[in-house]
């Protein structure tokens, strides 16, 4: 297809939502191995339709609040697996829990006997609250930042052989570091007794999700985490918590027969819907999708030796298909490695006081706060990451196995510098999101149109320019539009119905001053109709009120990103049949 060419379009009416439209040779340029990336918090690629209907019921339940009926407490820290993972639905968090324990000379006492290791901040009743001991008793006290969901299964299918290939306990290479798996049960594979699992003479797995990796499964995730942060006693931790360790309390504020979460009429309990959300949460975009000269050297100065980019996950039969045999980019190792003063001082199971696992990466765009107690907060994405503070400086402490690696990031010149974070920054970014708000709108086609009108030499992954050239082919050219038009949210018509979309017509030259997403030049249009029904009435009222907040292209009649009072005067001014 040549650049001065025309897509082949055609259109359709979709009620309250204005135009959508279908392009004619998308599916052949898929069928090269091309897809869009969907937007992390959906789900994954390749899902069938029973499994997208899990995902779909799972989700409904990760972001329902729990009540006490249900099993919510006594004691607990948020009603909703949403409450914590928000970003997006599934993803990283800025809520952090406490955790306490004990350490003297060596030993490390997680105080059990008095509700440790985690604080439960919140109860169902005034007088069943939890409080952290005193100093002279909890002498360690840290927070923990909610770690991402994202792509679970993924990261859960790729083979233990696979991680520990990457082990290094002893430094065998000398570079400083000594990353180790930390080899823990699934309590699906233990005899599960009144008391809990009994996880006797059951074979080890390779620890890879939780700050420590003291969680080798996505369901023993969900199942710990109900019971844990939410109260919710499940088949696999049926013993409920008591605030402080007092059973004479507990007996008083807990109602609920045990365990809470019990299965619903298609046989699934909680912990397994919530899993299946989890498991099927899809992978999230990266934009550009390799190449950057950033990661280049961010692999030179050491970073990827802990940062893995890249993994495949099993080809087991056993694993659907949307999982099985598939590469993943999520720039980690899944290992511990010792932090020295950016440890968190916590024992958990192998994981010692200052072991930390490797955090993946991917998503690392909308992540704030970051590290795993989240003092890298706030500011500018270069200032959580490269600031002072920011989370490479906190690799950069005595006694982290990362201080080669950060001490060589700050010798770098400062542009290279910025060149690593850039990489950084593509990690989590949609493509066509050229101004990073993770909606593909009309001031990105705006930003497309000067990208495509640029001309001249070919751009490089590391151009603005290379957020809409999402087959890395150095143009941005009429195959990119193909697919800007795919994940485009505004509306694109064909005001003069000539078989040519108007955001096509104004990329190819025609005038659009005013800036409303069509040609200034083509015939009159009726700005209000949101159902196409020939007038502007009160089922175009009912349309905008409905998508009031939000950023509904088909109510947006001014195009600036919300569903506002500015709308609905547009609407009202415009009232009666249209022209």
């Amino acid at each position: 297809m040549s650049s001065k060419g025309r897509l082949d379009v055609r259109f359709v009416t979709a009620a309250g939502c204005g135009l959508a439209a279908f392009i004619v040779g998308a599916a052949s340029v898929a069928s090269g191995g091309l897809q869009l990336q969907p937007k992390a918090g959906a789900p994954l690629q390749g899902l069938s339709a029973a499994e997208l209907a899990l995902f779909e019921a799972g989700k409904g339940l990760f972001e329902t609040p729990l009540t006490d009926e249900q099993g919510l407490g006594p004691i607990f820290n948020k009603a909703g697996c949403f409450s914590c993972h928000t970003n997006p639905l599934g993803g990283w968090g800025s809520i952090t829990v406490t955790r306490f324990g004990f350490s003297d000379k060596g030993t490390f006492d997680p105080l059990t006997h008095l509700g440790g290791p985690l604080h439960q901040a919140a109860a169902i009743n005034q007088g069943c609250e939890e409080s952290i001991p005193g100093p002279e008793i909890a002498n360690v006290i840290t927070l923990r930042v909610t770690n991402s969901s994202l792509a679970f299964g993924m990261i859960e299918a790729i083979p233990d052989a696979a991680i520990l290939a990457n082990e290094d306990p002893f430094d065998a290479d000398k570079d400083g570091v000594r990353g180790r798996a930390h080899m823990v049960h699934a309590v699906e594979d233990c005899l599960q007794t009144p008391e809990g699992p009994d996880c006797t003479d059951v074979p080890l797995r390779v620890g890879r999700f939780g700050w420590k990796a003291q969680v080798a499964t996505v369901l023993t995730f969900s199942a710990d985490a109900a019971v844990n942060e939410m109260g919710l006693t499940n088949r696999f931790f049926p013993v409920e918590n008591a605030p402080n360790g007092d059973l004479a309390l507990l007996a008083l504020c807990d109602n609920v027969p045990d365990p809470e979460d019990v299965a619903d009429q298609d046989g699934f309990d909680f912990v397994d819907r919530v899993t299946h959300f989890q498991r099927y949460l899809g992978v999230p975009p990266q934009t550009p999708r390799s190449g950057m000269s950033g990661e280049a050297i961010f692999n030179a100065i050491g970073c990827a030796v802990c940062h893995v980019a890249e993994w495949t996950t099993a080809d087991d039969p056993s694993l659907e298909d949307a999982i099985r045999n598939k590469t993943i980019r999520p720039y980690s190792n899944f290992l511990l490695h010792n932090m020295g003063l950016l440890g968190d001082g916590m024992v958990d199971g192998d994981a010692g006081d200052l072991d930390i696992r490797t955090p993946t990466l991917w998503n690392l765009a909308t992540r704030d706060p970051m590290l795993h107690d989240g003092r890298a907060a706030g500011g500018t994405f270069f200032d959580r990451v490269a600031g002072p503070g920011g989370a490479i400086w906190w690799h950069n402490v005595i006694g982290s196995e990362a201080q080669g690696s950060a001490s060589a990031f700050f010798a770098l010149p400062f542009f290279e510098q910025v060149e690593v974070v850039k990489f950084l920054q593509s990690l989590g970014r949609l493509e066509f999101d050229s101004d990073r708000d993770n909606e593909i709108d009309y001031f990105d086609f705006l930003d497309f149109k000067a990208c495509f009108d640029f001309g001249g030499d070919k751009i490089s992954p590391d151009d603005e320019c290379a957020v809409h050239d999402i087959n890395q082919d150095g143009v941005v050219d009429l195959i990119d539009f193909q697919w800007f038009l795919l994940a485009y949210e505004g509306v694109n018509g064909d005001c003069n119905d000539n078989g040519v979309s108007d955001l096509e017509e104004i990329l190819l030259g025609a005038p659009d001053d005013d800036g409303d997403g069509i040609p200034d030049d083509c015939a009159a249009v009726c700005v209000g109709d949101i159902d196409g029904s020939g007038s502007i009435d009160g089922a175009d009222l009912g349309a905008l009120l409905g998508a009031w907040g939000t950023a509904n292209a088909g109510a947006d009649l001014n195009r600036d990103g919300t569903v506002d009072g500015a709308d609905l005067g547009i609407l009202l001014g415009a009232w009666g049949s249209c022209p």
